[in-house]
């Protein structure tokens, strides 16, 4: 499964994107990417996903319970300032 991330989500994972495993749920692959070290300077990833808004496929998800398939496609996007 590909993650994007997008503004201060990148910044913090310190990618742009990354391939991660599939067949689990969202709320679990954010659970992982929360546990992840902090980039030195920048708010930990997990207080960004905290804020963060979430597309599977290009349709937005608010079901954390949803199982992510292989070929499917994840972008994280924090708050946009002036939108």
């Amino acid at each position: 499964m590909l993650v994007r991330y997008f503004g201060a989500a990148r910044a913090a994972s310190g990618v742009d994107e990354e391939r991660i495993a599939a067949g689990r749920e969202l709320g679990a692959v954010l659970e992982d990417l929360r546990s992840r070290t902090a980039v030195a300077g920048l708010p930990p990833l997990g207080k960004v996903l905290d804020r963060s808004s979430f597309l599977l496929n290009e349709v937005a998800l608010r079901d954390h319970g949803t199982v992510l398939q292989a070929d499917d496609v994840l972008d994280i996007l924090p708050p946009f300032a002036g939108g």
